[in-house]
């Protein structure tokens, strides 16, 4: 039988260049510790055996993994199957691979968070839409990995990214008010975890104080029955808008903090007899590449979700590599975008009521 060929080790190279094991291993990953003619003739001899350091061992030696994680509070089948977080996605992808860094998307293994995260070898972590005292985050706080926050509640001393939520919000809401609505729902985010509060600084809260605000500038003021939480998902804005009209409330203008489940509320409406926006008008929150090929086309609060995503590895990858332990946050602007889904409010009740019936 053929003898199999072995793999060059680093005691061959070591041997042919007359030098130590440890000074091999200092050619490949801290030259600056030998002189420059010495790393360069081991380099030149470990070519010339085909010697190649192990990916493995060498990350162990350089405590560098060149992987970002990617931190999310819900399972990636859930994840993925929101368009918005598709969208994040390819900017982090671009940034990672523009710097040369693979991915490593964490969500909870067998139910735990923490489990993942402890399995989890990577050189730091962008957290997408965990609340400031989630558990993790103290958790690779005290892991000394650099972190990034992104749509979160801001801790001072941590990095994170943010789009103007409130602002968003705001205008969304005077957009309907200015088009003579009164009777508005509220479709929220259903929070990750059961029990889980609205924290005033997160995403949900900015947005809350952003509709409230508008509302409040009109001496108007939300019912408690006009809000309603569901999951980020199409079937989830379906499930809201069912439940308001089943409790008997009958909105003529919808602001949905999400464009997915604001695609959910169309389709319910449509299954309802209701037309948009002649009798509901509807307004997302997003701005994803689908939302102006619904029918009618969506009109929604445009954040960039991609930039955000890129913006948030460049970010980390700053401390990462020491360029900048102390960034400053991030703060992307929002803007509304007008198109079919919103119209002046009903003018005669009456029909609006026969056609629900």
């Amino acid at each position: 039988m053929e003898e199999r060929t072995r793999r060059p080790r680093i005691a061959d190279v070591a041997r042919e260049a007359g030098v130590s094991k440890t000074a091999v291993s200092f050619a490949f990953n801290s030259p600056a510790r030998l002189a420059p003619e010495t790393a360069s003739r081991i380099r030149d001899v470990a070519d010339a055996l085909g010697y190649r350091p192990h990916p493995v061992a060498r990350m162990l030696t350089q405590r560098h993994t060149h992987t970002v994680g990617v931190l999310t509070p819900q399972a990636l089948s859930v994840i993925f199957s929101n368009p918005f977080f598709g969208a994040f996605s390819e900017g982090v992808a671009l940034a990672a691979e523009q710097e040369g860094y693979a991915l490593h998307f964490i969500s909870p293994l067998r139910g735990s968070l923490a489990r993942a995260m402890g399995r989890a070898t990577v050189d730091g972590v962008v957290a997408i839409g965990l609340s400031a005292d989630h558990p993790e985050v103290e958790q690779i706080r005290a892991a000394g990995l650099p972190l990034v926050m992104v749509d979160s509640s801001a801790l001072q001393d941590l990095p994170f990214i943010e789009i103007d939520d409130e602002g968003g919000a705001r205008a969304a809401a005077e957009h309907l008010l200015q088009l003579g609505h009164r009777d508005l729902l509220i479709v929220g985010v259903e929070p990750p975890s059961p029990g889980a509060r609205l924290e005033p600084d997160g995403v949900m809260g900015r947005r809350m104080r952003g509709y409230v605000g508008a509302l409040a500038d009109k001496g108007l003021e939300l019912p408690p029955h006009a809000f309603v939480v569901a999951p980020a998902s199409i079937e989830g804005g379906i499930a809201a808008m069912r439940r308001a009209m089943e409790d008997g409330y009958h909105p003529s203008g919808v602001l949905v903090m999400s464009d997915a489940m604001a695609i959910g509320v169309l389709r319910a409406a449509r299954e309802m007899g209701l037309r948009v926006p002649e009798d509901l008008s509807v307004v997302g929150f997003d701005d994803i590449d689908i939302s102006q090929h619904t029918n009618p086309p969506l009109t929604t609060v445009h954040q960039p979700i991609r930039q955000k995503g890129e913006s948030a590895v460049r970010l980390l990858l700053s401390v990462v590599e020491r360029r900048d332990l102390h960034p400053e946050p991030i703060r992307l602007e929002t803007r509304l975008i007008i198109r079919g889904s919103t119209g002046p409010a009903p003018r005669r009740r009456q029909e609006v009521d026969r056609v629900r019936s």
